[in-house]
């Protein structure tokens, strides 16, 4: 079996890091980020590529950045091809924020032990992937190892100040709005997602990767259903076929087979077409 993935990169250019997915280039004041077919799971890097995930996962970002500019400015100075970006160097804001609009995932497990999601508590009755009354922010810590540390409200202000932390707030639930409306006009249901800022002169600026199977949970309107699990067009497959092995989730990884390998490339390539309106 032989694929044309992309799994590293190696241009002339200084390292500034290396992710799971992303390989990024030191250029001084920018950065060259290149969106790889690597693919992570339970934190660690899989030995097998996904064909055509970076570039999805690319265009996607980019097409987001595009809808959600007039409601804050982002890091892309260049789409240099479909893999690649020249964006500003920022000086990242270290928290991720979450804003679900459905409970899911850790959030419904949490819900469901009666506990609350970074110090918001819910009403009761809810059931797993019931629309939430209103979106939520759950922020977390961006742990360099290791799992991220759910964050409170107050948790925030205390790290990055009240201003910036409502200007961020108001912003993750403005462009959350905006992308669910877009999204549902196509069929896709975004559940959840993640994002990043970052400081360029002071400005807040959005950065890293906006409404991707990678940094969201994307769901098929028409097969939609309270209260059970959902099928995704994020990497849950690959997580479900990983849950099915006896593997602790700690490096090295096991080998995906062909047929998870094809299914989840095809996901990717349907989010982008499904989400954009375009052929891919």
């Amino acid at each position: 079996m032989s694929y044309d993935v992309l799994l590293e990169t190696n241009l002339p250019f200084p390292v500034f890091k290396r992710g799971k997915v992303r390989d990024v280039y030191d250029l001084e004041k920018r950065l060259l980020i290149v969106s790889t077919d690597r693919i992570s799971a339970f934190d660690v890097v899989l030995p097998n590529g996904v064909p055509h995930k970076g570039e999805a996962l690319n265009r996607l970002s980019v097409y987001w950045f595009n809808q959600t500019k007039n409601i804050i400015p982002n890091h892309i100075l260049d789409v240099v091809d479909p893999r690649m970006v020249l964006v500003k160097k920022t000086e990242p804001v270290k928290i991720e924020f979450v804003i679900r609009g459905y409970l899911y995932g850790s959030a419904w497990e949490r819900y469901r032990e009666g506990k609350p999601s970074c110090g918001i508590k819910l009403p009761p009755g809810l059931r797993e992937a019931e629309k939430l009354p209103e979106p939520i922010l759950t922020p977390t810590t961006k742990a360099e190892v290791g799992h991220d540390i759910e964050m409170t409200k107050d948790d925030v202000v205390k790290k990055i100040g009240r201003d910036l932390a409502e200007e961020i707030e108001e912003t993750c639930l403005r462009i959350y709005e905006r992308a669910s409306k877009r999204a549902e006009a196509n069929g896709i249901i975004v559940a959840d997602t993640k994002v990043e800022f970052g400081l360029y002169d002071g400005e807040l600026l959005l950065i890293d990767e906006l409404f991707t199977p990678d940094s969201s949970r994307f769901w098929p309107s028409e097969k939609y259903e309270v209260g059970r699990d959902q099928f995704s067009f994020d990497k849950q497959y690959v997580r479900d076929y990983l849950n099915s092995l006896d593997w602790n989730k700690q490096p090295p990884a096991p080998s995906l087979p062909e047929n998870v390998i094809l299914e989840t490339s095809k996901k990717y390539v349907e989010a982008y077409e499904r989400l954009t309106g375009r052929t891919f």
